[in-house]
Formats: C-alpha cells, sequence, structure tokens
C-alpha cells in the first residue's frame, strides 16, 4: 500500500526545489494536488479497489513532475518548443530509482510510467494491455477536467467580449466538434480566446470514463465556460448557444450510458 500523505509531502519538497514562489510553477504544484485527487475520485467512482485507487492517486500527483524542470530550464511549458513533459517525467522518476521514494512495490513502477508518458500524448500508444490503458485513460480525464476548472477559475478571470463575427473561429474547428472529435490546437494558429476556449473543450471527445463525466456535469464545467463569455454579436450568441446545448447534450448521453 502506498502512504499519500507521505508522497505528497514529497512530491511539494521535490517542487520546492524550484523556484515555486513563481505563479506559474506554483500553478502547477497545485494542478498536480488537484489532479491527483481527481485521479482519486474517478477510481473511486469506478469502484476500483483501494490499491488500484492509491495508484491512480499517485500518477495524477506525479504526471506533470517534469514542468518544474521544463520550465526553469527552458522557460515554456510548450512541449514542442522545449521538451516532451511526459518523456521527462519518467527519466525523472528512474533517475537514480527516485520512484521508490513515493512507491516501494515494484509491480506497479512500470504501469506509472507507462501512465505518465502516455498522459499527455495526442493519442494513447498502441499494445497496452488492459490495466495500463485503464490507469492511462483515468489521467488523461483528471488532466483534462483540471484543465476545464483552470479555464473557469485561473485563465478567464473577467468575462471576455466577443462583439466580432463568427468567422474568429475556424470553420475546421466549428466542424470538428460537431463530428464529435478531438482537435489538434498546434494545427491552427490562435485566433481569440473564443476559439482557445472551443478547442480545449473538444478534450470532452477525449474523455473516457462515465465517472468523469459526472465529475463534469456535476461541477458544471460548459455552462461555467460559455458565461466567461459576453457575446455582443447576435449570431455568434445563438450559435454559441446551439454548441452549448450539443455538448452538454453529449455530456449528458455519456453519463447515461
Amino acid at each position: 500500500m502506498i502512504d499519500l500523505d507521505k508522497a505528497e509531502k514529497e512530491f511539494i519538497k521535490y517542487s520546492e526545489r524550484f523556484n515555486i514562489q513563481d505563479s506559474l510553477l506554483k500553478r502547477k504544484q497545485l494542478h498536480s494536488l488537484r489532479v491527483g485527487d481527481l485521479s482519486r475520485q474517478i477510481a473511486q467512482k469506478m469502484k476500483l479497489s483501494d490499491e488500484e485507487i492509491q495508484i491512480a492517486t499517485l500518477i495524477g500527483l506525479l504526471h506533470d513532475i517534469a514542468r518544474f524542470e521544463q520550465f526553469t530550464k527552458y522557460g515554456t511549458f510548450r512541449d514542442r518548443e522545449s521538451i516532451d513533459h511526459g518523456d521527462l517525467g519518467v527519466a525523472i522518476l528512474k533517475k537514480d530509482d527516485y520512484i521508490k521514494t513515493y512507491i516501494e512495490d515494484e509491480k506497479y513502477k512500470d504501469i506509472i510510467y507507462v501512465a505518465i508518458k502516455n498522459h499527455n500524448k495526442y493519442k494513447i500508444e498502441k499494445g497496452l494491455n488492459p490495466n495500463q490503458e485503464m490507469f492511462c485513460k483515468i489521467i488523461r480525464d483528471a488532466d483534462k477536467l483540471d484543465i476545464f476548472y483552470e479555464m473557469i477559475n485561473i485563465f478567464y478571470q473577467e468575462k471576455e467580449i466577443e462583439n466580432i463575427n463568427y468567422s474568429i473561429v475556424d470553420d475546421e474547428i466549428l466542424s470538428k466538434i460537431y463530428e464529435k472529435k478531438t482537435i489538434n490546437r498546434n494545427h491552427f494558429k490562435k485566433k481569440g480566446k473564443l476559439q482557445e476556449m472551443i478547442i480545449l473543450l473538444a478534450f470532452l471527445f477525449d474523455i473516457n470514463y462515465q465517472a468523469s463525466f459526472e465529475i463534469i456535469w456535476n461541477e458544471k464545467y460548459i455552462n461555467q465556460l460559455f458565461q466567461k463569455f459576453d457575446f455582443r454579436n447576435e449570431e455568434t450568441k445563438q450559435k454559441m448557444q446551439k454548441m452549448q446545448e450539443f455538448l452538454n447534450q453529449y455530456v449528458e448521453e455519456k453519463i447515461k450510458g
């Protein structure tokens, strides 16, 4: 069994080796703590064993452990401009067997490494066994849920005024939403916070578990995100209302199964 209190203290100790007074690094520390808790909630709702719940929680806690070294060395969290933080996280935990600081049982190390490696990839790698794939999906869900939380509570602190017409959002992005497809944001140049929000909301189509959709619904993430915008163009307003209804319906259907 894992001593999760000890693991959390060790993670905080590790992150404080860096300039945690920097608000960006502090945000990553808090994000990791929340994702650990979200992973636990998802695993509990899935009625996994106590041991599996602990593993899921630990993966959530450690999934972004590379962010501190990445930002300190490169000055960015953008992987394509620096280094893949999933791969670097695995390297950090493997170096001098640092993983043993968090968990001594050897049989879970590979699961933790695989989940951390895959948490930030566009798609989960092929060839994993069912257990590996399950933990990959739990951490990917938990990470996305906290991204929604951060969008509502950190990124969009005040209402954004969108008074230009609907064409500010790329047509390809809109079509992918209604096709229920995720969007590779690296393929699109930024065109304002509305488009950015819609791209991130497409994460909904890569959510794996009913338990995760229940959290999204209970926290009212979709409605809260659309409420962050003041749509002054009537056409934009109507089309965004349609999209909001579409996404809420999608979540409802996933909860009902």
